[in-house]
């Protein structure tokens, strides 16, 4: 996995930071989560971290490339997008943009499927399943592709406990074949059950860095001892 490093990041609307002066190295292995409050940043960094925003200023660097190597990441959004075709043919096309043949293409699509449960639903219309569905098949779409880095913006947001914990579940899993994942949630027992470090940041800067335990037995910063309490929205 090529590490990923934030060297004085910020970003900027209309005279507004929205991130601040933000630097931090993100490092394979560890489950990554990001939390602060509404207003904090904290999709908007997920969106400079994975290259669909450009930084103000400063720099966005993966090191361990070798020979330009295409590194290899994905992001699932809170509300994924869906093409206008099958479950199946949503994963097939993109595997194709992501260069695999025809042939695996189908047995991709097929594995990651029955992974998150949804073969039974190959030929459905992608548009057709459920919230929770939908969002199994963003991550299965993701996974197929096999991803050093999975970016994850509030997957769970609008899903209900149990489409939830199955969301859950095939996150852990992505994570047990190696790759890192990065995400956001409002939800701190989430939070808990996925993440091995907190990167928290409060109005676009980045407060406190710790191991999960720590964070939330031992917070350092004021701010994050108010957003755990519930003190901060």
């Amino acid at each position: 996995m090529l590490p990923l490093a934030l060297q004085d990041v910020t970003y900027t609307v209309e005279g507004t930071r929205i991130l601040d002066g933000i630097t931090a190295d993100i490092a394979a292995g560890p489950r990554t989560v990001i939390l602060g409050p509404n207003g904090a940043g904290k999709s908007v960094l997920m969106r400079v971290c994975h290259g669909l925003l450009q930084p103000t200023s400063g720099h966005v660097t993966w090191h361990g490339a070798n020979g330009g190597r295409r590194r290899r990441q994905a992001m699932v959004f809170q509300r994924p997008v869906m093409l206008r075709r099958s479950a199946v043919a949503n994963i097939a096309y993109a595997l194709k943009l992501a260069g695999f043949g025809a042939r695996e293409r189908a047995l991709r699509a097929h594995d990651v499927l029955e992974a998150v449960g949804l073969e039974t639903q190959a030929h459905q219309p992608a548009r057709m399943l459920s919230g929770g569905e939908q969002q199994r098949l963003a991550l299965a779409r993701a996974w197929a592709v096999g991803p050093e880095v999975l970016f994850l913006d509030e997957p769970t947001a609008n899903l209900d406990p149990n489409a939830t914990r199955d969301v859950e579940s095939i996150i852990m899993a992505i994570h047990a074949t190696g790759t890192k994942i990065v995400m956001t949630t409002h939800n701190l027992g989430q939070a808990r059950r996925l993440g091995d470090e907190i990167l928290f940041i409060d109005g676009g800067h980045l407060v406190e860095r710790a191991p999960v335990n720590r964070f939330f037995n031992e917070p350092v910063s004021a701010e994050a001892a108010a957003f755990i309490k519930g003190e901060l929205p």
